[in-house]
Parts: C-alpha cells; structure tokens; sequence
C-alpha cells in the first residue's frame, strides 16, 4: 500500500436513462439494487470501506438526492468524509474539481480515487491490486492514472484507451491515445491487436497534479469550482455548491478536459468483471440465465421463450410467450418492451417522453423522502388518493397548504397529529381532518413504520402548494 493517503471520491450525479423505468431522474440506477442486494452506490462505497487502505469517502452527488444517499450510507454503516451536493450537473470534470480542491485544502498530498457510483466490479481483490499498482507508478513518476478493462469482446459502446511505453518503474503504461467508441471492424482489430482496453472512467490521481492539470488544460473548470466551493454552504451533513457559481462552470468531462490533452496520463489495465451496467441488454449480459438464457427477476412466468430479460418491479404478473432476445420491464405506472440489441436507444425514448412533458422520466409513484416515503394510489379532478409511510421517529415539516384539504386515516402503527393549536395521537383505524389553511404536522413517535391513508381534496394538488414553517430535515 501507497505511504500516501487515497481518498475516494464517489460520483452520483448521473441520471441513468438507459435503465428507465426503473431509473428515473429522482431515483436513478445508482441508487438502485441492481447487481445484488445492495444499492450499486452502496457497492462502490463498499469496495473503498478498508479503512487501512482508504480514507472515508467523499460523495458527489445531486441535491435531491442528498438524503436518499445519507441513508443508504447509514444503512451499510459507512460515515462519508463529505456529501458534496451539486445544484445540476455539469459532467465530471466539475464534481473531481471541487473534490480534488476540497481534498487538497486537508490533504495536499493525497491521492484521489474517483469512482462512478453505478458500475460492477466482481473481483474486489483485483480491484485493490490495481489500485495498488496505480499508487506505485505514482510513487515512481508523478502521473494521472486511469483504470483500463482487459477487454473480453469487440465492444463498441464502450470508450478505448490505447497502451505506449511501460511507466518508468511500474506495472502501468504511459496512455498513448484515448479513442472514441469504434465501429465493430475497428473494435475487432483493437482487441485482435492486444495493445487497448475499455475506459473505465476510474482514476487515481494525485489532488495537487490533477489541480495544476486542470489550470493548465480547463482553467474555466477550476475556477468555477473554486468559487462554487467559496460561495457554498453548509447544510446539515452536507456541503451545497453555490448554484450560480456550478452553473456558470462548463459542463465536460474529466477525458476531455485533461487526460486527453495532459503528457502525465498512465494506465493500469486491470481484469475486475467490470460492468458499466451502462443498458438492460448489459445487465442480461451478466446476470447468471437459466437454461432457455432468460434472466427472471420478480413475479415473471415465461412458457417457450428464451435469450430474453423480463423483469417487474410492480404489483402486475410479467407473462411471456414465445419470444426471444428481448427486454421486457414492468413498474406499476410503466411497461417497456424492447429488442435486447437496442437497449442503448431506450435514452432516446425517454428524452422523447421528456419532450412531451411526460412526468415518468423524472419519478416512480413512490417519492422518498428524508422521513419516509409516500405513493399516489388514485388520482382524478379535484382529488388524490396517498399511501404514506413515516419511519420511526421521523416527521413532516410544520406546514399549511393554500389549495387543499387533507383526511388522514391510520392504516398500522402511532401518529401524533399537530392541527393548529391542537396536538392529538392518532391510532390503527383512527382519522383526523385537516382543514384547508391550517398549519400541522404529522410525527411518528414509535418504533415501528407509520403506515396511512391520505387522500386529498382541492382545485390544486401539486406538490409545491407547501408552505414550511420549520423543518427537521432543513428543506425551505
């Protein structure tokens, strides 16, 4: 192990539109289990969790999802050194800028181990050994090192890196060129050559060199991360980005701003059983098939098709007949159905839903919440129909509504209700009315789930028809 510190640096702030509908823009797939049990976001912070190697882990990530990715944290008993939020996303050049700066001001001679938050990696072990490997060519010359994938397959969704010279005193290679995703022809003769690997989009790279890069190749980069880290703020346990300062900084990434154009790019090539889990047909691609090659996930039956990933995450039965090589995922507002060769257009399908000003690309029925969770039952003119769920100890802001009226009834645990100047427990099978303008609040004072029905009635039921007057969870 390298003498010198490796902080990781774990980015979220993609939006996984290949994986709709179970990756949606306020609960993308990093945030998903999809490999296992565990959140992919989880699984990264799990392979940088040996404290003798790796210092906590800052995590980059949007602000809406801030609490979201707080718990899961919690959930794996991983305490992050930072949660930088990010008011939008400007790709990854900004998110590594304000880490590496903000790394740099504790540390100025760590290291920096930048990891998407949505990929597999299957051989943790190698994983180590690779970063090992980086750490040392760094410690013999000064360098950025990326992660290059031995390929296994003439992959053409996938970024390449081409192998130079070996690095002075290492096991890595200098980067003789970047390339770009290639046709199959091209991508068969590069894995025929044995001289280039996938671009992971990992690196290790040490804070200071990767800053002076940035000021030599992408000065308006770092500058606007500075002032974004200068005029932000504290908020609860995370750090928010000023959002005029991230906006005005170009949106790039990390390839094209600096490894592209730096003399002190390195590359370790590594065999990890890598995915970027990057569409559904990746996912059929390593999820263990039965004997027909289909993948089945949840209340799925299929009767003489085969090569065919089905999966459903909702209250409906999946039933397949008959066909083969395709994707089929069902959600309880959503069903897509798609040629597995042509998983990698399903981006192009949600921006078109997005151009419409569709509102399943942005959520699921159920909305989570720092609190808990709540999910539209039924909805119709003048009236929506909630299942909301607290978790203990938690509660909503101290509010009023301007449009509506609400009727709670308590499906399963204790509920203390604030309505006004009253404050009542609310039990199974009981109900309160809360009258349209009055303040209140709902708190959950147990040790088990508040389970109830809320429905709604008004002209307007938005979402931004709430107005807070205090907040344990800090929102405005």
């Amino acid at each position: 192990m390298a003498s010198q510190t490796i902080v990781p640096v774990i980015l979220s702030g993609g939006a996984g539109k290949r994986l709709f509908p179970l990756s949606r823009m306020l609960y993308p797939k990093q945030l998903l289990p999809l490999g296992g049990t565990r959140t992919m976001i989880q699984e990264t912070a799990q392979r940088v969790a040996d404290r003798a190697r790796y210092a906590p882990p800052f995590m980059v990530c949007n602000h809406e999802h801030r609490f979201i990715v707080a718990e899961q944290m919690r959930e794996i008993s991983v305490v992050p050194g930072e949660i930088i939020l990010e008011p939008e996303g400007r790709n990854t050049a900004p998110a590594a800028a304000v880490a590496a700066e903000l790394i740099a001001r504790a540390d100025p001679s760590a290291l920096m181990l930048l990891l998407p938050s949505d990929h597999i990696v299957e051989d943790v072990a190698a994983f180590d050994e690779a970063v090992t490997q980086a750490a040392a060519a760094i410690a013999a010359s000064p360098g950025l090192m990326t992660f290059g994938i031995r390929p296994t397959a003439p992959e053409t969704g996938f970024g390449y890196i081409e192998r130079g010279d070996i690095w002075s005193g290492s096991q890595a290679y200098q980067v003789a060129q970047f390339r770009e995703k290639p046709d199959l022809a091209t991508a068969e003769a590069w894995l025929a050559a044995g001289r280039h690997d996938w671009n992971s989009g990992m690196f290790l790279m040490p804070v200071t060199l990767f800053l002076a890069e940035l000021q030599r190749h992408a000065p308006a980069v770092l500058e606007g991360a500075r002032n974004a880290i200068a005029d932000g703020l504290r908020d609860l346990d995370f750090f928010r980005l000023d959002p005029a300062a991230f906006a005005a900084t170009p949106s790039i990434s990390i390839d094209y701003a600096v490894m592209e154009h730096t003399d002190k790019a390195g590359v370790v090539p590594a065999a990890l059983g890598w995915s970027d889990v990057g569409s559904w047909g990746a996912l059929w691609d390593i999820a263990e098939k039965d004997a027909d090659g289909n993948v089945l996930r949840g209340d799925v039956v299929q009767h003489g098709s085969s090569n065919s990933y089905a999966r459903s995450e909702g209250r409906q039965l999946v039933s397949l007949v008959g066909v083969r090589d395709l994707v089929v995922i069902a959600t309880d507002d959503v069903v897509l159905v798609a040629e597995r060769s042509k998983t990698q257009d399903v981006k192009a399908l949600v921006e078109k839903l997005e151009a419409g000003g569709r509102t399943e690309p942005l959520s699921h029925r159920r909305v989570y919440r720092p609190w808990g969770w709540y999910e539209t039952i039924d909805k119709g003119e003048r009236f929506q129909v909630k299942q909301i769920c607290l978790k203990p100890g938690a509660r909503l802001s101290l509010q009023k509504h301007y449009h509506r009226a609400e009727h709670w009834t308590v499906v399963s645990g204790t509920g203390i209700v604030t309505r006004g100047d009253d404050t009542f427990l609310l039990e199974e099978n009981q109900s309160a009315y809360i009258p349209l303008g009055a303040i209140h609040r709902l708190e959950n004072p147990g040790k088990v789930q508040l389970v109830m029905i809320e429905v709604q009635s008004g002209p307007y039921l938005g979402e931004d028809d709430i107005v807070r007057f205090e907040d344990t969870y800090g929102r405005t």
